[in-house]
Protein backbone atom coordinates (compact mmCIF):
# COMPACT_ATOMS: atom_id res chain seq x y z
CA UNK A 1 0.00 0.00 0.00
CA UNK A 2 2.74 2.28 0.75
CA UNK A 3 4.99 1.28 -2.57
CA UNK A 4 1.24 2.38 -4.26
CA UNK A 5 0.80 5.71 -2.64
CA UNK A 6 4.62 6.65 -3.26
CA UNK A 7 4.11 5.88 -6.60
CA UNK A 8 0.98 7.96 -7.23
CA UNK A 9 2.63 10.96 -5.06
CA UNK A 10 5.57 11.25 -7.46
CA UNK A 11 3.76 10.50 -10.47
CA UNK A 12 1.63 13.83 -9.30
CA UNK A 13 4.44 15.61 -8.65
CA UNK A 14 6.16 14.54 -11.74
CA UNK A 15 2.75 16.01 -13.74
CA UNK A 16 2.39 19.10 -11.98
CA UNK A 17 6.14 20.03 -12.34
CA UNK A 18 6.00 19.44 -16.32
CA UNK A 19 2.80 21.13 -16.46
CA UNK A 20 3.85 24.44 -14.88
CA UNK A 21 7.07 24.31 -17.39
CA UNK A 22 4.87 24.11 -20.09
CA UNK A 23 2.60 27.50 -18.96
CA UNK A 24 5.40 29.39 -17.92
CA UNK A 25 6.91 28.74 -21.61
CA UNK A 26 3.20 29.75 -23.39
CA UNK A 27 3.29 32.92 -20.95
CA UNK A 28 6.45 34.00 -22.33
CA UNK A 29 5.72 33.15 -25.88
CA UNK A 30 2.60 35.47 -26.13
CA UNK A 31 4.38 38.67 -24.64
CA UNK A 32 4.78 41.34 -27.54
CA UNK A 33 7.93 43.00 -28.59
CA UNK A 34 7.37 46.65 -29.64
CA UNK A 35 9.13 48.14 -32.74
CA UNK A 36 9.58 51.91 -30.89
CA UNK A 37 7.92 53.52 -27.94
CA UNK A 38 5.18 55.34 -30.40
CA UNK A 39 3.82 52.16 -30.72
CA UNK A 40 3.96 50.77 -27.29
CA UNK A 41 2.53 53.70 -25.95
CA UNK A 42 -0.67 53.44 -28.31
CA UNK A 43 -1.38 50.38 -25.75
CA UNK A 44 0.07 51.71 -22.93
CA UNK A 45 0.03 55.23 -21.96
CA UNK A 46 2.67 55.04 -19.04
CA UNK A 47 4.67 53.25 -20.56
CA UNK A 48 6.14 49.84 -18.98
CA UNK A 49 7.78 49.48 -15.88
CA UNK A 50 9.57 46.18 -14.83
CA UNK A 51 8.42 46.13 -11.08
CA UNK A 52 5.82 48.07 -9.69
CA UNK A 53 8.11 50.16 -6.68
CA UNK A 54 10.88 51.35 -9.63
CA UNK A 55 11.45 55.24 -9.96
CA UNK A 56 11.08 57.24 -12.63
CA UNK A 57 14.47 59.02 -13.69
CA UNK A 58 13.55 61.41 -16.34
CA UNK A 59 11.27 63.98 -14.52
CA UNK A 60 7.74 64.22 -14.16
CA UNK A 61 5.50 61.93 -16.18
CA UNK A 62 1.45 62.19 -17.11
CA UNK A 63 0.62 58.92 -17.32
CA UNK A 64 1.28 55.87 -14.63
CA UNK A 65 3.48 53.07 -16.29
CA UNK A 66 2.07 49.54 -16.82
CA UNK A 67 3.88 46.50 -14.52
CA UNK A 68 5.16 43.96 -16.52
CA UNK A 69 8.67 41.90 -15.67
CA UNK A 70 8.31 39.86 -18.96
CA UNK A 71 6.90 42.52 -21.36
CA UNK A 72 9.95 45.20 -19.85
CA UNK A 73 12.50 42.60 -20.73
CA UNK A 74 10.62 42.02 -23.84
CA UNK A 75 11.22 45.99 -24.43
CA UNK A 76 14.00 46.52 -22.79
CA UNK A 77 15.70 48.53 -25.71
CA UNK A 78 13.05 51.48 -25.04
CA UNK A 79 14.53 52.10 -21.66
CA UNK A 80 16.84 54.86 -22.96
CA UNK A 81 17.36 56.09 -19.26
CA UNK A 82 18.18 53.08 -17.66
CA UNK A 83 15.78 53.39 -15.10
CA UNK A 84 13.45 49.96 -15.40
CA UNK A 85 10.80 52.31 -17.25
CA UNK A 86 10.50 51.77 -20.67
CA UNK A 87 8.80 54.30 -22.80
CA UNK A 88 7.50 56.57 -19.79
CA UNK A 89 5.92 59.30 -20.40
Amino acid sequence: MKTIMKAALAAGLLFTFTLGTVNEAEAAAKVKTYKNCTELNKKYKGGVARASNVKNKGGKTKYKPYVSKALYDANKKSDRDKDLIACER
